[in-house]
């Protein structure tokens, strides 16, 4: 005959099982709660940074709808009296501003695209692809990010002039096709996929294109979003390089442009800022619309601040 079965005892709750509880039931336990003085004090001083950095490009806005007079007029005016939205007609009749920005968005789309897909490419072959001497290429390849461009400079001059590519576009395009730092960036965040996936892609008979395209492509999104606005913001702002290998006035793009404006219409300053504020609004949209993207990206990529 069995003894008769008994309920199992629940063990003592000590306090400090009461209190770790009360934490994962999201009661919170004494002195747990943020300190709402320290979180004030947190949003302020964030506040102040923003308004740091926002307030040039707000001085930009509204100076662009300006008149001259009122741009630098003391104490600060920071409302236009009357609004002069003239001066975003008068910057397209006194400038070639449609072919400034015709040209720059050219050259930073092609230069863009050709950017992420050879990056990505050669960051799957450096991270999913096994062959000899794979490590030892990556850090070589990487290691010219610390070489600066001043020191090829003339070499690189040198030999698109004997391609017969200087003075054109695509000088810059081929210049600039392809990124280290894509390769870098790319690489980083496919180290995080796991291994399995692309080896059941090869035991089902993907070909390692097909992995790349069908697999490690559409995992990737946040970080060629990451790739795509930092190159596009880097190609839409570049001086030197149109400087260097765009002379003619029709191959300007929108800095080269605006730098010529300045030295012809100085006192212009309303003008001026309406330039500047063209200049800038792609970059602004684009990185609006991949916001999300870019810091998912970059979170997971290895380039935390």
């Amino acid at each position: 005959m069995s003894a008769p079965l008994t309920p199992p005892t629940a063990p003592p709750v000590t306090p400090e099982a009461d209190v770790g509880s009360a934490r994962l039931a999201g009661r919170g336990a004494p002195g747990s709660r943020p300190n709402p003085v320290g979180r004030a004090v947190l949003y302020l001083v964030m506040i102040a940074a923003a308004a740091v950095v926002l307030l040039p490009f707000y001085w930009m806005v509204v100076s662009s709808l300006k008149t001259n007079n009122e741009v630098f007029t003391v104490p600060i005016q920071w409302l236009p009296s009357v609004p002069q939205w003239q001066n975003y007609v008068d910057i397209w009749t006194k400038s070639n501003m449609g072919t400034w920005l015709q040209n720059t968005l050219f050259l930073s789309v092609i230069i863009t695209f050709l950017q992420v897909f050879t990056g990505s490419f050669a960051a799957y072959g450096f991270s999913k692809v096994r062959f000899p001497g794979r490590d030892v290429l990556f850090l070589a390849y990487i290691g010219t990010i610390a070489v600066p461009w001043q020191s090829y400079m003339i070499p690189q001059f040198i030999l698109m002039s004997n391609l017969g590519l200087s003075n054109t576009l695509w000088a810059m395009v081929a210049l600039q096709a392809f990124g280290a730092f894509g390769v870098f960036l790319m690489k980083q965040f496919y180290d995080t996929i796991p291994e399995d996936l692309s080896e059941a892609a090869r035991i089902d008979g993907l070909s390692e294109f097909g992995i790349y395209r069908r697999i490690m492509l559409p995992l990737s999104v946040p970080a060629l979003a990451s790739l795509t606005l930092l190159t596009f913001v880097n190609t839409w702002n570049d001086y030197l390089g149109p400087l260097i290998y765009l002379r003619s006035p029709d191959l300007w793009t929108i800095q080269l442009g605006l730098r010529t404006f300045i030295s012809q219409y100085n006192a212009e300053y309303a003008l001026i800022m309406t330039g500047s504020v063209l200049s800038v609004l792609p970059i602004v949209i684009v990185f609006l619309l991949g916001q999300r993207y870019f810091i998912e990206g970059i979170a997971t990529s290895g380039l935390k601040g």
